[in-house]
C-alpha cells in the first residue's frame, strides 16, 4: 500500500457551498442573497453564483419573493445518510442491548433538535416510547445533552435561545444557569443522564460519538426501576465502548458494502 500523502488543500468553492447550506439550515429558511453574503463575508456576485448552482441542483429553492431556503434535493441525501448510519451503528447498538438488556439508540443533532436515526429495542414489553425518526428537544433528552456537552458554550447558548427550554416534565431543566451546570457535570464524568426529564419514569444514559463531524450520541434507555442510578458507571462503560468503536468505524471510511457481520465482529470487545 502506498504511504498516505499530505491532506489535499480544501476546495474553497465547495467549502462556501456547504457554508451556505449551513446558514440556511440554522436560519429561518427565508434568507435573502444579501443576508447570506453578509453572514459569510462573501461578495454578493460570488454568493449569487453559489446560489444559482445550488438551486439548479435542487439543494436550494428560491421562492417568488426571491428569498432562499433548503431544497428538496437534500431530503434524498439525508434519507440515504440516515439509512447508512443505521446500518453501521446496528452492531454497536446490538452489543449495548446484549450487555445491558435495555433499548439502545443512535441520535444526531438536526438543527436545534435531536433526532433518533437508529434503534435496537430491548426484549422487554415495557420500554421507552421513542422511535426512529422522532425529534426531541436537545435540552431535555439524554442524547441531546450528551451532544450539547461536546459543543462550545456559545453554540449551546445560541441553540437554547432559538429553541427555548420548554418543560417536558417537572424534572426538565428550564433555565440556562441550571443547564450549564449540568453540562459541566456531563463534561466531567463523560456521559449524560436524562432522569425523567423527557419522559417520566424513564432513565437514559448517553455518550457522544467523537471523531465524526456530525454531532451524534449513543444512548441506552429504560424504566427507572430497571436502570438504577447505582449501575450508571457500568452502563456508561458499555456506551463509551460502543461510541468509541463506532467513531473509529465511521472515520475509517467504512462504505455501504461493508458486511454488517464483519462490522459487528470489529465492535465486539
Amino acid at each position: 500500500m502506498p504511504e498516505p500523502g499530505p491532506s489535499p488543500a480544501p476546495i474553497r468553492s465547495v467549502q462556501r457551498a456547504f457554508a451556505v447550506l449551513e446558514v440556511l439550515a440554522n436560519g429561518d429558511d427565508d434568507a435573502t442573497l444579501t443576508s447570506i453574503a453578509e453572514e459569510l463575508d462573501l461578495a454578493v456576485p460570488t454568493t449569487f453564483r453559489i446560489m444559482r448552482t445550488l438551486v439548479a441542483g435542487g439543494y436550494v429553492r428560491q421562492g417568488p419573493s426571491r428569498r432562499y431556503g433548503l431544497g428538496p434535493g437534500l431530503v434524498r441525501l439525508g434519507d440515504r445518510t440516515a439509512q447508512r448510519l443505521a446500518t453501521w451503528a446496528r452492531p454497536a447498538l446490538e452489543h449495548v442491548v446484549d450487555e445491558l438488556g435495555e433499548t439502545a439508540n443512535l441520535a444526531v443533532l438536526d438543527g436545534d433538535l435531536a433526532v433518533y436515526v437508529a434503534q435496537v429495542p430491548s426484549g422487554y414489553g415495557m420500554r421507552m416510547s421513542a422511535e426512529v425518526g422522532q425529534r426531541v428537544p436537545a435540552h431535555s433528552s439524554g442524547v441531546g445533552k450528551a451532544i450539547l456537552a461536546a459543543l462550545p458554550d456559545h453554540e449551546v447558548r445560541a441553540l437554547l435561545r432559538r429553541a427555548g427550554m420548554p418543560a417536558a416534565t417537572p424534572a426538565t431543566l428550564v433555565t440556562e444557569p441550571a443547564f450549564f451546570d449540568e453540562l459541566a457535570r456531563i463534561r466531567a464524568r463523560g456521559y449524560a443522564i436524562d432522569d425523567g426529564e423527557q419522559e417520566l419514569g424513564v432513565r437514559c444514559l448517553a455518550v457522544v460519538v467523537r471523531g465524526w463531524p456530525a454531532p451524534m450520541a449513543v444512548s441506552v434507555s429504560g424504566p427507572s426501576t430497571r436502570v438504577p442510578i447505582a449501575a450508571t458507571t457500568r452502563y456508561a462503560e458499555v456506551l463509551e465502548h460502543a461510541a468509541t468503536r463506532l467513531g473509529e468505524l465511521l472515520t475509517a471510511g467504512a462504505g455501504p458494502s461493508t458486511p454488517p457481520t464483519a462490522v459487528g465482529q470489529e465492535l465486539l470487545p
